[in-house]
């Protein structure tokens, strides 16, 4: 009996290992089934089915900043409305501002070389006036005379050159303060702040970034943006009616409202926001907005999109190409 006891155990901690997983395997089939949402519906008899993705009305604007830097602080948080012009974050200026006080400095020394100068110049304009206000010329002779004249030119010369030293210590001053403000970097639009890649203490560098610093753009409202394949786009027109379903829950639908077509075939990009990645195939973009609040969707958001197409779409087109042909 001992000997047959530690297999019959064995054998019934196996038979329990199986029945479990069995029963773990049916339950997650199960919970698999009932997670499956059906896809949406055409709400049209015609229409073209298309893919959309959400994005602001201004376009997603992508910052970046003029000049590189640490930056010392940001003035915003993901979310916040802000109006055109205002800031957003800044970098560290310590240097420009050291060197915008030594030159205000000479601009102020340059303005009291204007005083002097000028002063100067009213002195030796008032030896030549009592130069030549003598009567008798046996009194002074030519020479001195003559010297007084060329005194007051070479004064006129010390004056205009102190102005011109006072111009050129402003526009300077104004560089300085041109260098200082490009490094408050402001919002080129009013909107909502989509993104923040930029925290204080980390280097922000100019050009073209893979990570925008901020992505910003007008959310009042959400415009879709709908690429329809060059091979329906025939069937197309503007204005059409077009509703709009968030994946995963069909239930979430919007009409949308038909914007503006940009009248240009392009190659398709990949709806990840990438826009290096491409494929063959060439759509045309329509692009139409939704209702705030109507669809629970937000910017980099894909949609299923379906628009309205005529029955005689085609045969419509046809004529019309027809009687262009014979037209010619």
């Amino acid at each position: 009996m001992k000997r047959l006891l530690m297999p019959t155990l064995a054998g019934i901690g196996i038979l329990g290992v199986f029945l479990s997983l069995a029963h773990n395997h049916g339950a997650a089939q199960a919970l698999s089934s009932t997670a499956q949402t059906p896809p949406a519906a055409a709400p049209y008899k015609t229409y073209i089915a298309a893919a959309g993705i959400v994005e602001a009305s201004t376009r997603n604007i992508a910052l970046a900043t003029p000049v590189a830097g640490t930056v010392a602080s940001v003035l915003v948080r993901v979310g916040d409305p802000v109006t055109a012009g205002q800031a957003l974050f800044t970098l560290d200026g310590r240097d420009l501002t050291a060197q915008l006080d030594v030159r205000q400095g000479t601009l102020t020394s340059n303005r009291s070389k204007v005083f002097e100068a000028q002063a100067a110049l009213e002195d030796v304009r008032e030896q030549l006036r009592l130069a030549l206000a003598i009567s008798d010329r046996r009194a002074i002779s030519a020479e001195d005379l003559s010297k007084r004249k060329y005194a007051v030119r070479l004064a006129e010369a010390h004056l205009r050159t102190a102005r011109a030293d006072v111009l050129a210590a402003q526009a300077e001053v104004a560089e300085t303060q041109t260098a200082i403000d490009r490094e408050t970097i402001r919002a080129p639009v009013s909107g909502r702040i989509l993104q923040i890649n930029v925290r204080p203490g980390e280097y922000a560098a100019t050009g073209v970034l893979p990570t925008p610093l901020i992505v910003l753009g007008g959310t009042q409202p959400l415009h879709v943006r709908i690429d329809i394949d060059e091979s329906d786009q025939w069937r197309f027109r503007e204005g059409a009616k077009a509703r709009g379903f968030v994946r995963g829950n069909n239930a979430f639908a919007a009409d949308l409202r038909f914007e503006y077509v940009e009248p240009y075939i392009v190659p398709k990009q990949s709806l990840t926001g990438d826009t290096a990645q491409r494929v063959d195939t060439r759509v045309l973009q329509v692009v139409y907005s939704f209702a705030p609040g109507s669809l629970p969707a937000y910017v980099g958001q894909q949609l299923d999109v379906f628009v309205e197409t005529s029955a005689g779409a085609g045969a419509s087109a046809l004529r019309a190409s027809n009687t262009q042909a014979s037209g010619a």
